[in-house]
């Protein structure tokens, strides 16, 4: 077989290692920085790469790290696997996704412990799984946004194999499989790319350090290594589309940036395979050209999370009004409706929080509401709270019914994170197992630091390194059959089984949604052409005049349909969805 690397650092040589000798490899002719050489290798054999006599190091391609980042690679024979199930692929319209994070989805931790709860997700109504970064990192247990060897799966996880089984055992499951990606940063540890060439510049600085190259000398070589992985997760196992984790953070100034290139080389593979792929972007700058179409001058993404209507949600839910949420503070229940009419509550208004104006106006008549998801919560909402706590720590069964209510019946595409849909109280923390002691420590007291600055003490704040924050983070599922967890997950199988018969759900005109509300008594009503969602926040009855009759679809408590004069009167803490019809 070929083994190819690009070192441009190398100056003299760089040998082959494989674990039954070593090879010169020859400079690559008309590629600069390349270097080849051929080798016969089986599935599984050890190789790495050593430059001008130095240490043997792992292939920055590499599809497999068995001892984990710092360890030699390992073949992967790509057609080994004998896929199970056909599959035609799955796009976004009419989506529900359920970010899973691996290690903490099971007590077990793995690809196939996870693979093997597939069919509660498929019976709940779910359609497409979103995994949370599967990197190699050092250690066993992490989040995953610190991983390196951008072609490999943990191997604590189960490695590629068990990637491809959990991937046909969703398919088999009609579920389609999204992967969180992490492109604005690597490492630090474990991270051997600058050995080989420039991946990382000075030219930028980001909160983790020099940025990636994707604008300075040797940027070709560093987009094209960050493609090639993204299109690999795609065609070699089988994904359906992928998340990217913060685009706004990617330093990029050439004049067809990254992201452009990436989204085309998606579609181009979409077409080849013959089945939808799409890219979902995390990006907090509010702009709709994130998801415009290149052709207009967008980068062609495909959809992206929308956290405006996240924080406006949860403002209102918890009365919250810290950091970001102070900008949805002051009236947090009109910032609802404005996000499910405008999508972005921020379009060129003034944020408090940045102490400037911010985002840019969205054209709702010509862009499909399908292209924003919409959650009440996600890792990151939850997982950088002091405490990992999630929603249900505080708020009421019926509270949580109103969120699953607006998430799920809302115009966006609806997004729960794992155990959201029975209101688990178990909490999902900041966790890590950095084996290298000084990043660990500087870690643990980094967050200290960080909570210290809001009046936390340090004792209590969870340790981070600590095997027991893990633990508590991973979800109980005897939850799902007492109360009110259980009567919780009936509500979310009922809103989706909603979403999939009600055609009006589906609607991906943004411009249609009519949104009225009263924000001293806390209610919302929304109308989806035949379809009429109310929701009262507060602890006391509503009266609502919804201007007309209806019939009860779903309530979370027993409510009779609107009185003659065309008011619906709403219990405390609770929602329904009515119909015209």
């Amino acid at each position: 077989m070929l083994f190819e690397v690009w070192a441009p650092q190398a100056e003299d040589r760089v040998t082959l290692w494989l674990q039954d000798g070593e090879r010169p490899m020859r400079r690559a002719e008309g590629r600069p920085g390349w270097w080849s050489a051929e080798a016969v290798a089986e599935d599984g054999a050890r190789y790495g790469f050593a430059l001008d006599g130095g240490p043997v190091l792992p292939d920055p391609r590499s599809r497999r790290q068995p001892d984990g980042p710092d360890g030699t690679s390992a073949v992967v024979d790509q057609g080994a696997y004998t896929w199970r199930h056909e599959w035609a692929g799955r796009g976004l319209r009419g989506a529900v996704l359920y970010e899973l994070h691996v290690g903490t989805f099971t007590d077990e931790g793995t690809l196939d412990a996870a693979a093997r709860r597939l069919g509660e997700l498929a019976e709940l109504g779910i359609t497409h799984v979103e995994l949370m970064p599967l990197c190699p990192f050092p250690g066993v247990h992490g989040w995953g946004y610190e991983g390196v060897s951008l072609w490999a799966v943990h191997e604590p996880y189960g490695g590629p194999e068990a990637l491809r089984r959990f991937v046909d055992t969703a398919h088999g499951e009609g579920l389609g499989v999204v992967l969180d990606v992490v492109h604005n940063h690597l490492g630090p540890s474990g991270n051997h790319l600058p050995s080989f060439g420039p991946y990382f510049t000075d030219t930028h600085h980001t909160p983790w350090g020099s940025a990636v190259n994707l604008d300075a000398p040797g940027s070709d070589e560093v987009r094209a290594y960050l493609l090639g992985s993204a299109l690999a997760w795609l065609r070699d196992h089988r994904l359906d589309g992928l998340r990217l984790d913060a685009v706004h953070a990617l330093a990029d100034t050439r004049a067809l940036t990254f992201l452009e290139e990436l989204s085309a080389a998606v579609d181009t593979l979409s077409a080849e395979l013959g089945r939808p792929l799409f890219l979902i972007a995390e990006s907090d700058l509010c702009d709709p050209r994130t998801t415009g179409p290149r052709e207009a001058g967008g980068l062609g993404l495909h959809a992206q999370w929308n956290d405006d209507f996240h924080h406006a949600l949860h403002t209102a839910l918890t009365g919250e009004s810290q950091g970001y949420y102070a900008d949805f503070a002051a009236a947090p229940v009109a910032a609802v409706a404005r996000t499910l009419t405008h999508g972005f509550f921020h379009d060129g208004t003034y944020s408090s929080f940045r102490g400037r104006t911010h985002g840019r106006p969205l054209d709702v008549t010509t862009t499909p509401a399908h292209r924003f998801l919409g959650y009440a919560q996600t890792h990151d909402q939850i997982g950088n709270r002091a405490l990992g706590d999630r929603l249900s720590a505080t708020l009421s069964p019926g509270l949580l019914a109103c969120a699953a209510a607006l998430v799920l019946c809302g115009p966006f595409t609806p997004m729960l994170f794992m155990g959201e849909e029975w209101g688990a109280r178990t909490p999902w923390q900041f966790f890590t197992d950095h084996t290298d002691a000084e990043l660990a420590e500087a870690v643990r007291n980094g967050r200290r630091r960080e909570f210290a600055a809001h009046g936390w003490a340090a004792e209590e704040i969870p340790d981070p390194q600590d095997p027991a924050t893990r633990g508590r983070s991973c979800l109980d599922r005897s939850e799902r059959e007492r109360e009110p967890h259980a009567r919780l997950l009936a509500w979310h199988r009922e809103l989706i089984a909603l979403r999939r018969t009600q055609p009006d759900l589906a609607d991906p005109d943004l411009a249609a949604v009519k949104v009225a509300y009263d924000e001293q008594a806390r209610w919302l009503t929304f109308r989806r052409g035949d379809l009429r969602v109310a929701v009262n926040l507060a602890k006391e009855p509503a009266e609502i005049p919804l201007g007309g009759g209806g019939r009860v679809l779903a309530a979370w408590e027993p409510v009779q349909p609107p009185r003659a004069d065309g008011v619906l009167r709403l219990p405390p803490e609770s929602c329904v969805v009515l119909t015209d019809g």
